[in-house]
């Protein structure tokens, strides 16, 4: 089955989803957008608007949708508009891009009962989007932690993200 999310940094959210039990692959790339074959350029650019999402492929038997959507909501911010951190502009908005209306459903309702808990200081700005033409990025940002960790964004940025995770998800 196949999941796509943008919230944020596509490097940050990869090796999240990496590293989530039940998730086959990760693979970056752009969703959203007006432009066939965006590159990284274009996109970081903000003339596209395509969103950097990561898509995935993972086995409903070990995991179900709403594990990821519940991964996807702790590991970004999902109350700033086209922002992530440093990062700003659209290509970085949080976005669940549904592949079937069981996952548009179920997005919708996780939200509405984020809200209703109010879980978040501030009102969710994701946004829940029918999956589009996914164009998959360069080969260059594929495991790009993984193959980059002396990289200051990875150690700075992604690294404490990651372990965080790590530790929050393994106590879960």
């Amino acid at each position: 089955m196949k999941a796509t999310f943008g919230g944020g940094c596509f490097w940050c959210t990869e090796v999240i989803f990496q590293n989530t039990t039940g998730v086959r692959t990760v693979l970056p790339g752009y969703m959203g957008g007006k432009t066939d074959h965006p590159t990284y350029k274009e996109v970081c650019a903000g003339d596209t608007d395509h969103v950097e999402v990561v898509q995935l492929d993972y086995d409903e038997t070990e995991v179900n949708f709403e594990d990821l959507l519940k991964v996807f909501f702790k590991t970004h911010d999902p109350t700033t508009l086209n922002r992530q951190g440093n990062d700003v502009g659209t290509q970085y908005r949080s976005v669940v891009f549904y592949h079937n209306d069981e996952q548009k459903v179920a997005a919708e309702r996780f939200i509405q009962q984020l809200e209703s808990e109010q879980v978040f200081a501030d009102p969710i700005v994701t946004t829940v989007e029918s999956a589009e033409t996914f164009w998959e990025a360069e080969d260059y940002h594929h495991d790009y932690f993984n193959q980059n960790p002396e990289n200051p964004f990875c150690a700075a940025v992604i690294a404490p993200k990651l372990q965080k995770f790590l530790k929050d998800y393994q106590a879960s």
